[in-house]
This record gives C-alpha cells, sequence and structure tokens, in this order.
C-alpha cells in the first residue's frame, strides 16, 4: 500500500492531522468540536495535496520513464512519446525527456540503417544487372569467334564490333559510377572559371544534331541576342549537365519530335531549360529519376545505351555549385528540366574626367 500514491497520501495525511490536533490540545481553549473540524480539515487538504504532487509530479513521470526504459530494453523504438514540448515543474520531466530524446534519436538511427540496408540491397541488384548485360554479350559474340566464326572475315569484324561496343558501355558504366562515388564522398575539385554558357550549349547542340537527326528531330535553342549570358561555374562539369539533358530530351522524345533549350536571364541568375514533347513522366516516377539505375522506361534506355547514372551525376555537379534540377512533366506532353546558375555581370568602368 505505501508503494502508491495514495498509500503515502494516506500515511502523510494522517500524520498532519495527528499533529495538528496535537498542537491544538496544547491550547487551554480548544474544545472536541474544534479538534475534530481541525482534524478533519488538515486530513482532508493534507491527502489531497499529498496526492495530486505525488501522483501527477512523481510517480506518473516515474511510470513513463518505466515505460520507455521497457521499449529501450525490447529495442522497441516506436511510438517514443513525444513530451519535449510540454510545460512542466515535475524534476523528473527533465530526466524524463532526455530519455524520450534519445530513445527517438536511436528511432531515427534505425530507420536511417533500415534505409540504407534497403538502399543496399537495390543497388546491389541493379549494379549487378548493369554489369552482367555488357559482360555476357561480349563473352557471347568472343565464345562464338573462338567457336569457329573468327574464320569468317565478315563474320569476325561484326562480332569484333559489337564486343567492342558492349565494352564501351561497360567502361562508360564503371566511369559514371567512378565519377557519382567521388563526388558523393567530395573527392571531385570543381574547377570554376568565367565563361558563356550558351557557346556551351550550341557546343552540346552541335554534337548531338546527329543524333536528332537520326530520328528525324529538331533541336531549337531560343535565346536574347542582346544578352549575355556569362557565368562563373566548372565549365567541363556544366557541358555535361547540358550534354546529358539534351540527350535525354532526344533519346525520350517521339520520332520527329522537337526539343526545346531556352536560355534566360533574371536578375542574378541564368536559367537553362530543356523541353521536350514525348511521352512524359508519371508522377510516381518523377520522385525518383535522380536515384542511381532508376529508369522510367527501362527497355528503351538500354537500347539507347544509357548506364542509368546520367541524371544522378547532374544532381551532385549542380549541388556542388549551390543550385538544384528541376523537373515538371506531363504525360503525353513531355517533360522539362531547369536549373540556373549565377549571372556573372560585366563591370564597365567609367571614364574619368581630367
Amino acid at each position: 500500500m505505501l508503494t502508491t500514491s495514495r498509500g503515502i497520501s494516506l500515511v502523510l495525511a494522517v500524520a498532519i492531522s495527528a499533529l495538528t490536533v496535537a498542537f491544538l490540545l496544547l491550547m487551554d481553549d480548544a474544545t472536541p468540536a474544534l479538534l475534530l473540524v481541525a482534524g478533519g480539515i488538515s486530513f482532508s487538504v493534507s491527502y489531497i495535496l499529498m496526492q495530486v504532487t505525488l501522483e501527477f509530479l512523481i510517480f506518473k513521470e516515474i511510470s513513463n520513464i518505466y515505460g520507455v526504459f521497457e521499449k529501450i530494453q525490447k529495442k522497441d523504438y516506436s511510438n517514443i512519446p513525444d513530451k519535449s514540448d510540454k510545460l512542466s515543474i515535475s524534476p523528473l520531466r527533465k530526466i524524463n525527456k532526455s530519455i524520450n530524446l534519445y530513445a527517438q534519436s536511436k528511432n531515427k538511427e534505425i530507420e536511417a540503417l533500415q534505409k540504407n540496408a534497403e538502399f543496399r540491397k537495390e543497388f546491389i541488384a541493379d549494379i549487378s544487372h548493369e554489369l552482367k548485360t555488357p559482360i555476357f554479350a561480349a563473352q557471347g559474340y568472343i565464345h562464338t569467334l573462338l567457336d569457329g566464326a573468327v574464320d569468317d572475315k565478315s563474320v569476325r569484324l561484326k562480332f569484333l564490333k559489337r564486343a567492342a561496343k558492349s565494352l564501351n558501355a561497360l567502361d562508360k558504366l564503371v566511369q559514371d559510377l567512378l565519377t557519382l562515388n567521388q563526388m558523393e564522398s567530395g573527392v571531385v575539385k570543381f574547377n570554376f572559371e568565367s565563361f558563356d554558357l550558351k557557346e556551351v550549349i550550341l557546343e552540346v547542340i552541335e554534337e548531338l544534331e546527329q543524333k536528332a537527326s537520326k530520328r528525324k528531330m529538331h533541336i531549337r535553342f531560343s535565346y536574347e541576342k542582346d544578352k549575355t549570358f556569362r557565368t562563373f561555374a566548372d565549365k567541363d562539369k556544366i557541358f555535361r549537365v547540358c550534354q546529358n539533358l539534351i540527350s535525354n530530351a532526344i533519346k525520350y522524345n517521339n520520332d520527329g519530335g522537337e526539343v526545346q533549350v531556352n536560355l534566360k536571364t533574371h536578375k542574378n541568375n541564368i536559367t537553362v531549360e530543356v523541353k521536350d514533347n514525348g511521352k512524359g513522366i508519371p508522377p510516381d516516377d518523377l520522385k525518383r529519376i535522380f536515384e542511381r539505375f532508376y529508369r522510367v522506361d527501362k527497355s528503351r534506355s538500354r537500347e539507347g545505351g544509357g548506364t542509368g547514372l546520367g541524371l544522378a551525376i547532374v544532381k551532385h555537379i549542380l549541388e556542388g555549385h549551390k543550385s538544384k534540377i528541376s523537373v515538371s512533366s506531363t504525360l503525353g506532353k513531355g517533360s522539362i528540366f531547369s536549373f540556373e546558375l549565377p549571372l556573372e555581370k560585366l563591370e564597365t568602368s567609367l571614364p574619368t574626367l581630367r
């Protein structure tokens, strides 16, 4: 009984009431009625105050602490109550708050580990599949040649070209993986310089025009003739960003479609937009297109020779420039990828009067 708040309150209330009555007995004019009333009032008030104090300031908090400890012992960090924002005068609330914060941090660590484990499984499965495709293809061509097809000159040349193409794809995949890993670990250094972004885009378009013409596509480049588009960034990496976005716009567009590249200035920024009128990207896929190896249309991506790492690399390059890639898409109408870079303003010096 003494282990509960009611039992302790009852004992203390009886003791306080007895002390009150004993004190009043020392007075000559103390009547039995006065003693009874004083004892009853002191008992009632003491019991209520003790009960409230012990129950809400001590026993309740201790019960909460034990509850959290039980969850920690069972390694169950879910549904840990968060009472950090509640005000209380309980001396145990600070301890309870610290334990709750510890349990919540452990819960977040477990969730992060679970997500990392799931990501690791997906990554291993994806990289195994991506490596297997070009390796098996090259093996097939080479073993066919070793089995006797090497004597046929026309077959030999054709199979060697196909094997070389598969090995080139494998090399590109490995290089992209190394690049992405270096960027995520912060090993890759950015060499910032001043350059004309318009010239970089023109160079990319010139490089990809043949690829577009094979599918009867046209690349349109729109920019204001009277404006400058100089920026301060890593030229080679921004070239790769533009190359990847325009190449993807060609790859995922419809035959005979159009790729529109817009270059605009706004206050202190330059905006690059790459738009296609292809099939578009489903809303559920928009959230994941910047993940490693994630493809919206896996069959078409592999036929086009993509590694599935291009947009992930684009994202990390732009993050290194303190920018980000944005995407909007409508099914059946196409997609728009855009990013911003700082506009470098040319300093003009005013002539001095003599």
